[in-house]
């Protein structure tokens, strides 16, 4: 596996911002020179947060994990993020970046954590705001660790079993390691989640009262280590990493993510409305619990128009298209007045019209043909119909019937005359609702059914998974008592996807749930608009490449050849 060696190697990185915490650059200098530097020292933590993900389509060139799944289909075939789906993926092809940047991120923690500690900075010790230096100097030890156990649970999600240290290792040593039981290192994971919880702060705002100013808020607290726990528990006791169906983990899946839900509301967290998860002020949103932000090193403020670039519709000035909302999705969203699938008895889905009365998450997360305004420098309607404005034939004309909408800012003016190019960016990593979700799902496999309560879990997973469909700009029906568990378990998948829609969850919940058939086709809308005006709606199903080998990425071709104790992934 490749490891960087962060002091006499690479530049420690810098501009990191999540949140409101924007960075400085920091140079590249020997270890004894950093241990008198408080900057330089800060600098590496820097350096390990730069290294977190976020999925605006950085990887791929444009393309989302969303495209790889049954949420969207990317415009262009020849997109590096179609190699998921149309049979390239391979050891060597293996797409993800995750093996080398968390390990690279990794070592970076072993090292921070052996190699940095116990400074005091003596020269700072007269300045007013010494104190402030080094409470933030040794909390970093906490966020590091925190850093460290997340860069782990991303390589389990990816890898399953993987290799596994908590102190620096040598070149040699890394290149002899075998890989350790998933399970084991979800343990590490859950142990470190619950101590760092207890001595992270719950937030950062108390820093102003120490000299420092603006006080940071995106820093790794308690209410992250709770959501990483919480979210690791899940995973732990899905089918993917628990095929016996050990009872016990969901129901430590349950406790954790109760407990985080808890902090959170003596915390005064609260799910506010949808349309406020996106957008540049998303990160003051109090859903919120960590956020990574989208840097662009091109603009001094950090903004970009990436996203909009990408994904804006073609047709429109400067816009590529890119991740097109699939039909599969868009089936996702119930009738809003019934609070049923479009394919129940009684729902009200009228095929003539179907976009009345739907799920208004919908209208925020897609656009659709004949939408208007959309950018807000648009002035005509959307035309996704075969020889419209923006639809096919055209070269990158979405193939779904649909653009993206959801985390774009429709602000961004992509014409040569624009005043405003860009927009800050903020990826969510955790917030509230996903963990009413994780709850619901993890109490439903551990109590039995969907209204089962107990004395330890008092709020059932019905009650749960109708949290995200009540928020003020939704207001959709909750789900009804009396279900049965596979109709449960489908409305809470469906609920699951509408909710979480291109915020990278479904990806890796079809994996660990081991449903990848549902990844053997995708679902696109043909739309024909007739002499008078009309539009016919043609469903056209698109076979892709799946095979249960996928469940797990193959581990990079160039990481079995250097370490031959390092297995493959079976299949691959």
């Amino acid at each position: 596996m490749r490891i960087k060696n962060i002091i006499g190697g690479a530049a420690c990185v810098a501009l990191l911002s999540a949140c409101n915490m924007d960075y400085h650059e920091y140079a590249n200098y020997e270890k004894d020179y950093l241990a008198q530097s408080y900057d330089e020292v800060i600098g590496l933590v820097t350096n390990i947060y730069n290294e977190l993900d976020y999925d605006f389509g950085q990887v791929y060139g444009g393309g989302m994990l969303a495209s790889a799944c049954d949420e969207a289909e990317y415009a262009y075939t020849s997109g590096d993020v179609c190699d998921f789906t149309n049979g390239s993926w391979s050891p060597s092809n293996p797409l993800s970046n995750t093996w080398t940047t968390s390990y690279r991120a990794i070592q970076e923690c072993n090292q921070y954590l052996q190699e940095f500690q116990g400074l005091t900075f003596d020269e700072l010790k007269q300045n007013d705001d010494y104190e402030a230096r080094m409470f933030r100097y040794n909390n970093s030890f906490y966020e590091v660790r925190l850093l460290r156990a997340y860069f782990y649970f991303n390589l389990i999600r990816c890898y399953g079993a993987v290799p596994f240290f908590t102190e620096m290792v040598t070149v040699d040593n890394v290149n002899s390691l075998t890989r350790t039981p998933a399970q084991e290192v979800f343990s590490f994971i859950e142990e470190e989640c619950t101590e760092l919880a207890t001595l992270l702060p719950e937030d950062y705002t108390d820093l102003g009262l120490l000299g420092i100013s603006p006080a940071e808020s995106g820093r790794l607290t308690s209410y992250a280590a709770l959501a990483l726990k919480a979210r690791a528990a899940l995973y732990a006791a899905s089918p993917l990493f628990n095929e016996s169906n050990d009872q016990e983990l969901w129901h430590k899946a349950a406790q954790a993510n109760k407990e985080l839900i808890d902090a959170c509301v003596a915390g005064d967290f609260e799910l506010g409305t949808y349309a406020a998860l996106w957008g540049t002020t998303n990160w003051q949103n109090s859903e919120m619990i960590f956020m990574r932000r989208y840097v662009n090193s091109k603009d001094a403020s950090g903004a970009s128009s990436v996203l909009e670039e990408y994904n804006y519709p073609i047709g429109i000035t400067g816009g590529g298209s890119g991740n097109c909302p699939s039909q599969n999705l868009v089936d996702a969203y119930e009738m809003q007045a019934t609070g049923l699938g479009i394919n129940e008895a009684g729902s009200g889905y009228d095929p003539e019209n179907p976009y009345e009365g739907r799920d208004p998450r919908f209208a925020m997360t897609v656009v659709k043909n004949g939408d208007t305004g959309w950018p807000s420098y648009n002035t005509a309607p959307i035309q996704t119909f075969y020889g419209g404005t923006n639809g096919e034939p055209i070269s990158g004309a979405t193939p779904t019937g649909y653009y993206l909408k959801k985390y774009l800012d429709p602000a961004v003016d992509l014409r040569a005359n624009s005043t405003v190019k860009s927009s800050r960016h903020t990826w969510i990593t955790f917030r509230l609702g996903e963990f009413y979700l994780n709850y619901a799902e993890a109490v439903f496999r551990y109590l039995g059914s969907a209204d089962a309560t107990s004395a330890e879990f008092p709020m059932s997973a019905r009650e749960a998974a109708s949290v995200t469909r009540t928020r003020s700009d939704v207001n959709m029906p909750e789900f009804p008592t009396g279900m049965s568990n596979d109709a449960f378990w489908a409305k809470y998948q469906n609920e699951r996807m509408v909710e979480l829609a291109f915020e990278g969850h479904r990806f890796y919940d079809l994996r660990r749930w081991k449903e990848g058939d549902k990844l053997k086709s995708i679902t696109e809308m043909k739309l024909t608009q007739n002499a008078d005006g009309t539009i016919t709606y043609t469903r056209n199903e698109v076979s892709r490449t799946w095979d249960d080998k996928m469940y797990f990425f193959p581990i990079p071709q160039t990481e079995i050849m250097k370490n031959p104790n390092l297995t493959q992934n079976e299949g691959w």
